[in-house]
Order: C-alpha cells, then sequence, then structure tokens
C-alpha cells in the first residue's frame, strides 16, 4: 500500500474544498445515507459524517480499508461502516441518497469511474438521490511548444550522436500519454474545444470518442495534444485539471505526434481522440491526427495507439 498517494489526496486544498461543498450542498443532518465509492483513508466519508449524514458506508477494496476503519474510530463516528470490497462486488447494498466517488485520473476515466457509477445509480441510489461528480467534460488543445516534443526525442538525439539505430524506441515513445504541467502559452490560442461529456445521472458506454478541427489563421508547428478535464459537482462547482485552473493534485495529458507538424493558413487540423476504461482490461488509447489543405484534400494523417508504446 502506497500511502503517499493517499497523502497528495489529503494535502489537495483545491480537491477537498469543492468536495466539502458538494456534500454540503446536498446532505440532511440525520436523514441523509451516504456512500463514499473509493474511498481510501475515509476522508470523504467523514465530511459527510461530520455535515451530519444520518449512516456513511465507505466502499474501498485496496488495503488502506484498514486504514480508513482506524481513522473512523479514532475521529469517533459510529455511523461509518466500511465495506471491504469494491462497490461492483457488494451484494444487496443498502440504499443511498448521495454517492460521492472521487475515482478520477489524470485521465478522468483510467479508474473506471464510468462502469462505478453505471452499477452504483442502478444498485445503490434511492428514487431522486445524487450522484457526485454530477458530469465531466474532457477538453484539448493542440501543443505548439516544443519543451515535451524534445524530452520525448532523446532516443534519435542519443543514436545519432553514437551512430544506433533507436527508431523503434522513438516510436513507442511517440505512442504514448504522458502526465505533464502544460501552461497555456503552450497551447494554439483559443484553441481548448470539448470533444467529449458524461452526465452520471444517465447510462454512459465507458468507450469514449471525438473529432476536433481546427482552422488554421497562422503558420506554426504542432507537436501534440494537451487533453484535460473539468468534473461538475453542482452549480458553479467544477474541479478543472485544465491550464490555468488552480493547481491539483492532479495534471494535464500529453498526447505526442510521430512527427510534427507544419500548419499554415488556410489548412484544417483534425484529431480523434477513443478511449476504453474496463476493471478487466485496463484503459486503452487512441489518437488520430489530419492535416487537410485549404481545398480539402488531405495532407498527411499519423495515427497514435497506446499499444504501440507497450512494453510488457
Amino acid at each position: 500500500m502506497r500511502i503517499e498517494y493517499h497523502r497528495t489526496l489529503i494535502a489537495d486544498h483545491v480537491r477537498n474544498r469543492v468536495l466539502f461543498e458538494a456534500l454540503k450542498r446536498v446532505i440532511v443532518p440525520g436523514e441523509t445515507v451516504v456512500a463514499d465509492i473509493g474511498a481510501g483513508t475515509g476522508l470523504l466519508g467523514l465530511m459527510a459524517a461530520r455535515l451530519g449524514a444520518k449512516e456513511v458506508f465507505l466502499y474501498e477494496a485496496a488495503e488502506v480499508a484498514g486504514v480508513a476503519e482506524e481513522v473512523i474510530a479514532a475521529s469517533r463516528f459510529e455511523n461509518c461502516m466500511v465495506m471491504p470490497c469494491h462497490s461492483l462486488e457488494m451484494e444487496e447494498p443498502p440504499p443511498v441518497d448521495v454517492i460521492i466517488s472521487e475515482t478520477l485520473g489524470n485521465y478522468a476515466f483510467e479508474e473506471d469511474i464510468i462502469t462505478t457509477l453505471n452499477d452504483a445509480r442502478r444498485r445503490f441510489l434511492k428514487p431522486g438521490g445524487v450522484i457526485l461528480p454530477r458530469a465531466v467534460v474532457q477538453f484539448a488543445a493542440p501543443v505548439i511548444a516544443p519543451r515535451l516534443n524534445s524530452e520525448l526525442r532523446a532516443w534519435g538525439e542519443t543514436g545519432e550522436t553514437y551512430g544506433l539505430d533507436l527508431s523503434l524506441p522513438q516510436v513507442m515513445s511517440l505512442n504514448n500519454a504522458y502526465v505533464r504541467r502544460i501552461s497555456a502559452d503552450e497551447l494554439l490560442a483559443g484553441s481548448a474545444r470539448e470533444w467529449d461529456r458524461v452526465d452520471f445521472s444517465e447510462a454512459s458506454d465507458p468507450g469514449r470518442k471525438g473529432l476536433l478541427q481546427w482552422e488554421i489563421a497562422e503558420a506554426g508547428t504542432v507537436y501534440g495534444f494537451a487533453v484535460w478535464w473539468v468534473a461538475n459537482f453542482g452549480e458553479g462547482l467544477d474541479l478543472s485539471t485544465g491550464p490555468g485552473a488552480l493547481a491539483t493534485h492532479w495534471e494535464q495529458l500529453y498526447f505526442p505526434l510521430e512527427s510534427e507538424l507544419l500548419i499554415k493558413p488556410g489548412e484544417r487540423l483534425l484529431v480523434e481522440l477513443n478511449s476504453c476504461s474496463s476493471p478487466e482490461s485496463g484503459t486503452h488509447l487512441a489518437w488520430a491526427a489530419e492535416l487537410r489543405a485549404a481545398d480539402g484534400t488531405i495532407a498527411s494523417r499519423q495515427e497514435m495507439d497506446l499499444d504501440k508504446g507497450y512494453l510488457p
């Protein structure tokens, strides 16, 4: 068990303030029953108890469930019960008024929150109940700064220095997604676009896909794409991992291109993004970039896939 990861969650005050306020808005003291799915050390469940929840059920399959039990005992809450299993495994779960699950990764759905909440909404939630987060929206934008591209092309540079062919690992590196801090000035100006939206009040497919396009207004170079998300927990209450948002323990994702794209005014840049996450198979990511000339003909196309970068 890596307690350091859980410490980063506890230390993320931006995250914690939003989640506390979200719970505060929906908990009726003495009445509301809450399920905290993916409870970790129990912070959110204890927030709910502190706000007056009638009962709190904390679902946690990992060894950290034992830590949560100790924390609950030390905090002297007798209405908090740890369920040491994944919520998907729970038979005849107690019905609840509120489900909260902060199982969001740097890539929003890498911890299978869609599958988890599809099941929890159907089996756990009372009629008229609330799911937190309410929705997640994903965004993308072209990266025009060379910093990350230079980092990932160390294979080619070293190969040239010593007369070696490192083209295979170079291609593998460029078929991976990277957790990085990306600033707004490293993106094509005004280019952020929504490519995906999930509403947790209804069933959603764990497979996500989107197509974005940009009309090029001035010459430049595109090295890859930045991807981030915004989770909504109520009116005016969002958590964002985007460039320029308040810093959290999350960062943006960088999706590289195998070959940098020289863009010119009048051209159109398109990117296709695809993902699928499941508890059995993990997260698969694929992305493709296409540059079209002013007359609509395809000038170039690149297809990247996490499987190409996978090393068993």
